[in-house]
């Protein structure tokens, strides 16, 4: 029996990814820790200059109702992808649920600013690229810290590249408006994650990266696992 266009691409994807990540280890093992961690220092030194004074003022500016809408708004954004991915990952039931979010945020809840949706009981159900990568068998690669971006892996490289194209701010023009929205959003995440702050200890390098790598185990296990960070990260 043929295949479909869309099949054959499918198959096409996964033979290059699969020649991509052929032969590469765990990200437990930081095979590249000397240059991850000098861009682990830039990318802190970016933070404490300008991102982190940045969140502490949208937090301290805007009232806790007003951050609350922003983030619900970028949230009910964020659904969409949660629509595609559970459908790749053949989990129909959930992707039906998004689906079901994102039409009562996006009408009732005015634009996505308020979520009614949790309200009646439809979860979120968060799935990104990345882990979708992972349900089709794509071995997540050694750790990576990116300049501007932070922790990461060779897997979820592609995961980035993949929720970018499938989040709805990506085709919003004209394009300042949609940086403008995009530096918004970074800094309603960052304002979030200013609680984080506090907690951290000893060696930061080796805290994000562990932080990191726990969070991606518990998204990519559905919650199967501990994570002590919750939705912080």
């Amino acid at each position: 029996m043929g295949i479909s266009h869309g099949e054959a691409q499918m198959r096409l994807m996964m033979m290059l990814l699969a020649l991509v990540f052929s032969g590469v280890t765990m990200a437990s093992e930081d095979r590249f820790e000397t240059i991850n961690r000098k861009v682990h220092g830039f990318n802190d030194f970016v933070d404490t200059k300008l991102i982190r004074p940045a969140a502490k003022a949208y937090k301290k500016v805007l009232p806790r109702p007003v951050r609350y809408s922003v983030r619900n708004f970028f949230g009910n954004l964020s659904d969409v992808g949660d629509i595609i991915n559970n459908a790749l990952q053949g989990k129909p039931k959930q992707a039906l649920s998004d689906l079901g979010r994102v039409l009562v945020n996006s009408s009732i809840g005015i634009g996505g600013l308020f979520d009614p949706a949790s309200r009646m009981g439809l979860v979120d159900h968060d799935e990104d690229f990345s882990q979708t990568l992972a349900v089709w068998g794509v071995p997540r690669g050694p750790y990576i810290v990116i300049p501007g971006v932070g922790p990461s892996d060779t897997r979820d490289i592609f995961g980035r590249l993949g929720n970018h194209r499938m989040d709805p701010l990506r085709y919003y023009y004209p394009v300042a408006h949609r940086n403008s929205l995009a530096t918004f959003r970074l800094l309603g995440v960052r304002a979030k994650l200013l609680a984080v702050d506090g907690v951290v200890f000893g060696d930061k390098y080796i805290f994000y990266r562990d932080a990191y790598l726990q969070r991606r185990e518990f998204l990519e296990k559905d919650g199967q696992v501990d994570d002590p960070f919750g939705d912080e990260f």
